[in-house]
């Protein structure tokens, strides 16, 4: 019998008392995991701290964000998964850098699911009040729910064939020890987080199209220790091309006895329609200033016309990485 994959999307069914991995009854409502792990809520002092979920009016304590999970999950599977991830987080740039793809991707998918799945429960709860029906878009649906399938290689075998389905790039960052920087965005499914000594920016859902897109702009980084307004940049042009990707992933998924193997299917490219929607600088000027807003730089800054974007990446005269020890901003 082939491996059946759990899917709750199917019916918008997000019990509390079933394991979100595994689809399985719980024995008790005690039995859940963090969504943010526990070492990281206590490194960083976040266990009192709230986040803005995807509905403004939805503020939430990072300890509040819990997941319904079996304890021998949690015990066999989470736990040293968090350890793995913490080892090499503890140590920093070099470290992660080592870290399969694979296993990012999965650290970052359930975090990302995990307050999805807050939004959703948030979400049904408001429109049952209200005596009205929730609903998610058939184009939602399908991307969330393959996320979900890909996670789920946490504790079902999954083999991922051909293209990866994300991008992922590590980078090297100046902060100060105590800084946590994490932003999502779940309805393209875009992950950055800022810690110690290194940044992660991804998109979980591209099959590695936003990479090969700023491939040029990478490999001018490099393994360059980058100032944080640089990777708050770089974070919003990974955004923002996500954005203007034309099209939505498809993935073949097929379950067989022993394993699930994952393909990706190539991305159409017409003449008519190409891969990327056309660059607009105003548009992107907009995101830029959301994650520019600690140093105080807003859109009439950012952009002064006729000119482009300000950048502190890429020199504009000759298209060189920018020293980030020259700039004087504040870390």
């Amino acid at each position: 019998m082939a491996i059946k994959l759990y899917n709750p999307f199917e019916s918008l069914d997000f019990n509390p008392e079933v394991c979100f991995l595994t689809g399985k009854k719980i024995n008790s409502t005690e039995e859940h995991v963090s969504v943010f792990p526990e070492w990281l809520l206590d490194r960083y002092s976040l266990k009192d701290k709230t986040l803005q979920m995807l509905e403004e009016k939805n503020v939430i304590k990072y300890q509040d964000l819990k997941l319904p999970c079996f304890i021998s999950v949690i015990e066999n599977t989470l736990n040293p998964f968090e350890e793995e991830i913490k080892q090499a987080f503890s140590l920093g740039y070099e470290e992660v850098k080592k870290i399969p793809e694979e296993r990012l991707f999965q650290w970052m998918a359930k975090l990302v699911y995990g307050i999805l799945y807050h939004d959703i429960v948030f979400g049904m709860k408001q429109q049952k009040a209200l005596g009205e029906t929730f609903t998610l878009s058939h184009f939602l649906i399908a991307k969330f729910k393959t996320l979900h399938f890909m996670l789920q290689s946490l504790v079902l075998p999954m083999e991922f064939k051909g293209t990866k389905p994300w991008t992922i790039r590590v980078v090297k960052i100046k902060y100060s020890k105590d800084v946590f920087n994490y932003k999502d965005e779940t309805n393209n499914l875009n992950f950055s987080l800022g810690m110690y000594d290194f940044g992660i920016v991804a998109c979980l859902q591209d099959n590695g199209e936003n990479g090969i897109y700023h491939k040029e702009l990478t490999d001018k980084i490099a393994d360059k220790t980058l100032h944080p307004i640089q990777f708050e940049e770089l974070c919003g042009r990974f955004i923002y091309s996500n954005y203007l990707l034309n099209t939505s992933s498809e993935y073949k998924i097929q379950p067989t006895e022993d394993s699930v193997y994952v393909e990706a299917v190539p991305l159409p490219v017409h003449n008519e329609k190409p891969l990327f929607r056309h660059w607009d600088d105003k548009m992107y000027g907009e995101v830029l200033a959301n994650y520019w807003k600690p140093w105080g730089l807003g859109k009439n800054e950012i952009i002064t016309f006729p000119n482009s974007p300000i950048s502190y990446l890429i020199n504009e005269y000759n298209y060189e990485l920018i020293e980030p020890d020259t700039i004087s901003l504040p870390y």
